[in-house]
């Protein structure tokens, strides 16, 4: 079975159990300071990821590194994932858990890049028209990418809204190939 089914599998069992324990919202945190934590370590990606360190050592590391940090659940949850070969699956698990309580609180992650940094009314107007279009609370990531040269191009789920002048611009370029060649 592929590392994504696992992880998507783990993390919905992970989620169902945190709503019957009414501790969705703690278990959430725990999952993003997990996934935090090992962005922010190559080291530790390489502990959970290798087969040769022992069970016993990866078990006590996530325990220094999250002890009492962390719901119960969340600590039992990681031990057992950990004892049963699957330390490798963990950050995939904690991150499909992130997206899978997004959909459950139905948020919607929208990134925009924009030739220059957006204004707070422009982010404004973009998170209402993604409101308006999914009917979620709508998280915005914006990026900066001056190739671009002005516009924007938006990306929410699999759908992306290229309003970019450097799209424009190449359209326009194909175009003109197709009319000079016909």
């Amino acid at each position: 079975m592929s590392e994504i089914k696992v992880a998507s599998r783990y993390a919905k069992s992970l989620i169902d159990l945190a709503i019957e324990q009414n501790a969705l919202e703690q278990i959430k945190g725990d999952m993003q300071l997990f996934v935090d934590t090992v962005k922010a370590s190559i080291e530790l990606q390489t502990v959970l990821k290798n087969p040769i360190i022992p069970i016993s050592k990866k078990n006590s590391i996530l325990v220094a590194l999250f002890g009492d940090k962390v719901h119960a659940t969340t600590k039992a949850f990681l031990k057992i994932l950990i004892d049963k070969g699957r330390a490798e699956v963990l950050f995939g698990t904690s991150k499909e858990f992130l997206n899978q309580y997004n959909q459950y609180r139905n948020i919607v992650t929208a990134k925009v890049t924009s030739a220059v940094a957006l204004s707070d009314t422009a982010k404004a107007d973009i998170i209402a028209k993604v409101k308006e279009v999914t009917g979620g609370e709508v998280i915005l990531n914006a990026t900066i990418d001056e190739s671009l040269i002005g516009g924007f191009v938006l990306t929410v789920g699999d759908k992306q809204f290229d309003a970019s002048i450097s799209s424009k611009l190449n359209q326009l370029k194909k175009d003109f190939a197709q009319r000079v060649v016909a």
